[in-house]
């Protein structure tokens, strides 16, 4: 008596597409995209305000606002299966950063526009606003913080000990 199934077309589409075309409902997708798409554009509005370097760069902002939405649909397709969690880790494993970051700041928001992205994207909508709102309030407080300090370097070209002397005198007097 052999025992053998074989298995047909339809079965085949049953177990691998349409299960995990189920797995994410539309209205979980959008709401978790719109959410992203609002969540960058704030971490981007509050880049641009806290920004104090030389050149603004627009295209910065926009990388914060995309990185927001790509990662929310990355922890959207990961968490329904665990085979695209694996390979997805591995692919982006392999992906290396060839600009540099000239304020260190921009790694700060570079972090906080994918944990974003990452919390809307595993459900977690309150701790996504409202930990966003908290990071957005620090930010502008600490980042547009005027410091009293102002450091200087002073170089002095000394002959003999006299001239050093009247030197450290004087920067110790301040």
């Amino acid at each position: 008596m052999n025992t053998t199934k074989t298995l047909g077309f339809s079965d085949i589409f049953k177990s691998s597409f349409i299960n995990k075309f189920a797995a994410v409902s539309g209205l979980n997708m959008i709401i978790a995209l719109g959410l992203a798409f609002v969540l960058g554009l704030f971490i981007m509005t509050v880049y641009k305000k806290t920004f104090k370097g030389v050149l603004y760069s627009s295209s910065f902002g926009v990388a914060l606002m995309s990185l927001t939405l790509i990662t929310t649909l990355i922890i959207l397709a990961v968490t329904s299966n665990v085979v695209l969690s694996l390979g997805m880790v591995g692919a982006l494993s392999i992906v290396r950063f060839r600009s540099a970051i000239k304020e260190p700041i921009g790694i700060a928001f570079l972090f906080w526009a994918i944990s974003g992205g990452i919390v809307l994207g595993a459900g977690l909508i309150p701790l996504a606003i409202f930990g966003s709102i908290f990071i957005g309030i620090i930010m502008v407080l600490f980042v547009n913080k005027k410091s009293d300090e102002t450091p200087y370097i002073m170089v002095v070209n000394c002959e003999g000990d006299k001239c050093k002397q009247d030197v450290l005198s004087v920067a110790m007097d301040k």
